[in-house]
């Protein structure tokens, strides 16, 4: 493994003597615009290793995405090799569905500390609700990115991350989004503890989340991708284009259904992957 590829497959290029926030803020922009949030590989009859060898082969050379523990998992592995305090963190992310946070772990999310201040950065949650920049540990404190407004709140060593969502600019030929948002309406997305954990602690979700029947995971095929101005994300047959803030508090929502023959060429226009196995989307 060589930080070098890792740079050149993240398109960057510029100096990073320093392991300051300006370089981490850098060098996360350019990860979560070129490598995708994706689980195409249980769709394609592929297991997924949690090592860092297969992920860094799988995300690096072969020029593939990956979900959260991989993700996530290679940027530890990134920040560690150019010099930053960096530590793995568990999450509990929030199902809409259920109301709830789930009761078992199921996300993994990276504190960097800087100057005695902490951040986290999280390059593994795809879709609207991926930050893009590190965002500092405070809570209460309303933290505007692009995408919108970020927010951690802490209660009795639980910290709560949030997102405030802006509404929907739908264009008439375009397929309703269910997910509709009324303005200034909050998005819970996960919550943590700051108990430094190990990427073997992870080695059973990523067993479970491939074999188990319930989780969205198994259940739909999805490639997300940050844009300079918003995202695409692929999911089943569906192709969502967003643009963010496309006009003052609306995002700009372009949904399309695909055939068979046009998902693997947006996968390889839109996400630059080229699959070796055939999708099942």
């Amino acid at each position: 493994m060589n930080i070098q590829e890792y740079f050149t497959r993240i398109s960057y290029n510029e100096s990073h003597k320093d392991a300051d926030l300006q370089a981490l803020t850098v060098i996360f922009q350019h990860h979560i615009q070129a490598i995708p949030f994706e689980n195409l590989s249980m769709h394609c009859g592929e297991t997924i290793k949690l090592d860092l060898q297969s992920t860094y082969n799988k995300i690096v050379r072969k020029k593939r995405g990956g979900w959260c523990l991989e993700s996530n998992h290679l940027l530890f592995w990134a920040l560690q090799e150019l010099g930053y305090d960096v530590c793995i963190l568990g999450g509990n992310s929030y199902e809409p569905a259920e109301r709830a946070y789930t009761t078992e772990i199921n996300h993994i999310l990276l504190k960097v500390v800087i100057k005695g201040n902490s951040y986290i950065v999280d390059a593994g949650f795809g879709g609207a609700y991926q930050a893009w920049q590190p965002l500092m540990l405070i809570s209460g404190k309303d933290q505007p990115q692009m995408p919108g407004i970020f927010r951690f709140t802490e209660d009795n060593g639980t910290w709560y991350f949030e997102k405030v969502k802006r509404k929907h600019c739908i264009p008439e030929q375009s397929v309703p989004f269910t997910d509709t948002p009324e303005l200034g309406n909050i998005r819970k997305i996960y919550t943590f503890t700051l108990e430094p954990r190990h990427i073997n602690d992870f080695q059973e979700l990523n067993t479970y989340l491939q074999v188990s029947p319930d989780t969205i995971l198994q259940k739909k095929s999805i490639c997300s991708l940050q844009t300079t101005e918003g995202l695409y994300a692929l999911v089943g047959w569906t192709f969502t284009e967003l643009k963010y803030n496309y006009m003052e508090d609306m995002d700009l929502v372009q949904i399309t259904t695909l055939t068979d023959e046009e998902v693997e060429k947006t996968l390889k226009d839109k996400f630059n992957i080229v699959l070796e196995n055939k999708l099942v989307p």
